[in-house]
């Protein structure tokens, strides 16, 4: 094999960067004399926010812009294509313009869209942003449109209403010209430049390290030439995610397909993030190798990103929103044991090689392909060690009831389940003496005053250590005992979350409940055992904007469902 260093792949994969051609701009007179149109993606009822519209119609108004015509929906849960028919249908309208919001956190992707949408439907538009949604804008509107006109003002929630007139009137001749400038002027006032990135992928999917690093052409070859220089060169590039990486050869690229018999061209996941690109089988091939993956847990990736493309899960925004979340993936079945999948002791920790580079490999994925990379084009305002891996599985040997395999399928059967999720919560109960109490402690937990679950009802992941699980199971708690405990009493004082926090988003049935739960049904309680004995077992809390948690079953090409890893074998 005669591999050189340069043939390393690149994992950001090809960048299409469509240059859209921005809709004709209009005059004054023709602002005038037609509608304009004012699309409210919700966030302006927040906080004083809704002073960015009153004080722009305030403007139009003494120019004698008069004829407003008021949209208003939410962008969560929708993706690409359901984006571009809310424009289509705003521009059935006819508008002159269109001016949108409000683009602060973590719809400002998913509005992005849509300004490139009407765009492109010949309707001038000015999308209004603040910090720390502006930078996302800005890249999504790099990676998809290449220019496109964002207005930042510089507020944030504590803003008094006067504060953010303030700013709209020093963005006001922006305003004007992102709906009105022609020729120099509007290419000037709708530039956007690169975070990174500023030289594009190559066309042949190389990194053009030879170009960037000193070789000794002698030394190309040799196990773990270059390393530093590589990891360096990564690092500096903003396409690793600054622990060492495995370099992406093609030789070792291709080993990976042992256990994928999947074509590398296969999508999986449509249209994401910033970048708005499909992630292929080759994608992920490239990211297992940089994390350390061996080939065999191809099947398992594949999987994951079969369920993070459920629409459900919400993938097009949670690759940028502002909660630390993590994309945790929990394999349960034999093969998560035949690949070295752990759910023991200290299992969301290190030491579990398989854990850690699967974990790995998402999160790679996400930062290279989709580009929603920390600092540049994403909104987590800390982050966390889950964004680094989160993967682990459910014990076998340690289970006190169906695992999630069993309860969806059959033990034969091996799922992932994916769920944007935080790090774990621990609970820490060594004093009680009955599953009652315990059960008491475990509930407290699942839900704090400052948790996305106080807002919005979701999923969460309750991990029994064994020594909690066998107290539970031995007072006679059933997994759906335990569900229904739980769904019943973790709950708030209905004025304790109104207010406060974020924005509620709760099935309408929710409207007058008092108290409120932090779940929809006992079915949004999962129950694991897992772990080393002891009294530490955990809570884990989810997103849960419009995110759901997903099962993906490990399957054959053909949909066969896979009994052992060796399914998946490539024969040569």
């Amino acid at each position: 094999m005669s591999e050189k260093l340069h043939d390393l792949l690149d994992p950001r994969g090809h960048q299409n960067r469509e240059v859209i051609k921005l809709a004709p701009r209009v005059t004054l007179e023709e602002l005038q004399k037609g509608k304009i149109a004012f699309y409210n993606n919700t966030k302006l009822d927040f906080c004083n926010y809704i002073a960015v519209f009153d004080r722009i119609k305030e403007r139009f108004q003494a120019l004698g812009i008069t004829n407003f015509v008021d949209f208003y929906e939410t962008v969560r849960g929708k993706n690409t294509e359901k984006l571009y028919a809310y424009a289509e249908m705003v521009a059935k309208e006819k508008p002159t313009a269109a001016v949108v919001a409000f683009g602060d956190m973590g719809t400002s992707a998913a509005t992005t869209i849509v300004t490139i949408a009407l765009e492109k439907l010949g309707i001038p538009t000015v999308y209004m942003t603040a910090p720390p949604g502006s930078g996302i804008t800005e890249g999504v509107g790099a990676y998809r449109a290449g220019n496109l006109c964002l207005c930042s003002v510089d507020v944030y929630q504590a803003s008094t209403y006067e504060e953010i007139t303030a700013q709209v009137d020093l963005k006001w001749d922006y305003i004007m010209n992102s709906l009105t400038a022609t020729g120099e002027k509007l290419k000037e006032t709708a530039a956007i430049p690169f975070k990174m990135d500023v030289v594009p992928p190559a066309q042949n999917g190389l990194l053009p390290i030879i170009d960037k690093i000193k070789v000794d052409p002698e030394k190309l070859l040799e196990p773990g030439a270059y390393m530093e220089e590589i990891n360096d060169f990564f690092n500096d590039e903003h396409i690793s995610d600054g622990l060492p990486i495995i370099p992406p050869t093609k030789a070792r690229y291709k080993k990976m397909f042992e256990y994928c018999p999947f074509p590398e061209d296969m999508i999986l996941c449509e249209e994401v993030g910033p970048t708005g690109q499909n992630i292929t089988v080759k994608d992920i091939a490239i990211a297992a190798v940089m994390a350390g993956c061996k080939p065999n847990a191809m099947p398992v990736l594949i999987a994951a990103f079969k369920a993070l493309n459920n629409p459900k899960y919400n993938l097009i925004q949670s690759v940028t929103t502002s909660h630390p979340g993590g994309n945790l993936v929990l394999v349960s079945g034999p093969i998560a044991q035949e690949i070295g999948i752990s759910g023991k002791q200290g299992c969301m920790g290190p030491g579990y090689p398989a854990n850690a580079t699967i974990g790995r490999a998402v999160n790679l994925v996400i930062l290279n392909v989709c580009r929603a990379f920390p600092g540049f084009i994403d909104l987590d305002c800390l982050a966390s060690q889950a964004e680094f891996t989160y993967c682990f599985a459910e014990e076998p040997s340690l289970a006190q009831w169906n695992m999630i395999n069993e309860d969806r399928f059959d033990a034969g059967t091996t799922t992932v389940y994916v769920l944007k999720a935080e790090p774990q919560h621990d609970i820490i109960d060594f004093l009680s003496l009955n599953g009652h109490d315990l059960l008491d402690t475990i509930t407290d937990c699942c839900t704090t005053l400052g948790s996305n679950n106080a807002y919005i009802p979701g999923p969460l992941i309750v991990c029994l250590t064994p020594d909690h699980g066998m107290m539970l199971k031995k007072d006679g708690y059933t997994k759906e005992m335990i569900q229904e405990h739980i769904h019943t009493y973790a709950y708030h004082q209905t004025p304790m979350v109104n207010g406060r926090g974020l924005v509620p988003v709760r099935p309408a049935s929710f409207k007058n409940k008092h108290p409120m739960p932090v779940t929809r049904s006992p079915k949004d309680v999962e129950v694991i055992t897992i772990g080393g004995r002891g009294g530490h077992s955990a809570v884990i809390l989810p997103w849960a904007l419009h995110s759901e948690g997903i099962v993906e079953t490990l399957r054959l090409p053909d949909g066969t469902v896979a009994k052992s890893v060796n399914d998946f074998e490539v024969k040569k």
